[in-house]
């Protein structure tokens, strides 16, 4: 079979904006998914600023970031209303200007009765508010052609006992998610919400050690963190008049 020329193919093909000399924040960008995001869309040219609450994990992640790109970033917390002013401070001065945001940041958060008030009330600032308000600060800098991209959980879908608090945080990226998106249509902002299953990280699941986490990972029960960046890269790279707006990823086979 003779080999297709470009013009015999371009009918197959869709405009795929590249991400060279976008700039971009990811929040809880040291760790985890996180990371991985700000990792690849470092190695695709995107200029990233990136925070976390630790700064030995900010310092390993931005030594990553610049093997492959162009970063910079800020050990805050985000439950913290000075904070999120003083993160945004710090990334317009870096990026001057603000065209994606990666809405990540998260702890912890289980069940209503194992839980005191003053933590329920510190988790819900930091897996929910947080979200709502460094959404709406990156929304106010950015122009016609931007992106804004939420990392919500499977948790808002399968909403199983025990985790009751990060179930209710879910659920309300959930649905802020699909209000936004409306809201910023018309604006040239899109709204994108990516809803992860069951991924590797010491953040969520202590009770698996990362030998066990290397194990589920071979067995497909398990993702990686690198398979939620991908599929940011994929939501981030589609044509103004494409709305990826809802992505669930999930293991092929039942996880523990």
């Amino acid at each position: 079979m003779a080999e297709a020329d470009g013009a015999t193919l371009s009918d197959a093909h869709t405009d795929q904006p590249g991400l060279t000399g976008r700039r971009a924040i990811v929040t809880g960008g040291t760790t985890g998914i996180g990371r991985a995001i700000a990792v690849l869309l470092a190695s695709y040219g995107a200029r990233v600023f990136v925070c976390g609450r630790n700064h030995e994990h900010l310092e390993d992640a931005l030594e990553r970031i610049r093997d492959v790109g162009d970063g910079g970033g800020l050990d805050v917390d985000l439950a913290k209303a000075e904070d999120v002013d003083r993160f945004f401070a710090a990334a317009d001065e870096f990026l001057g200007g603000l065209d994606i945001a990666v809405i990540n940041a998260a702890v912890p958060a289980e069940a209503v009765d194992d839980t005191s008030e003053a933590d329920t009330r510190y988790q819900l600032e930091t897996d929910l508010v947080s979200y709502v308000i460094t959404a709406q600060a990156a929304a106010r800098r950015m122009q016609a052609g931007s992106d804004i991209v939420l990392i919500g959980s499977m948790s808002a879908v399968s909403r199983k006992g025990g985790n009751s608090i990060y179930v209710a945080a879910k659920s309300g990226i959930q649905g802020f998610a699909t209000a936004l998106r409306q809201e910023l249509a018309e604006k040239d902002i899109k709204v994108g919400l990516i809803e992860p299953g069951f991924t590797g990280a010491d953040f969520h699941y202590p009770e698996f050690p990362p030998a066990d986490q290397a194990r589920l990972i071979n067995e497909h029960r398990m993702l990686r963190a690198e398979d939620i960046a991908v599929a940011a890269h994929f939501m981030l790279t589609q044509p103004r008049r494409t709305a990826v707006s809802l992505m669930r990823v999930e293991t092929r086979r039942e996880h523990p």
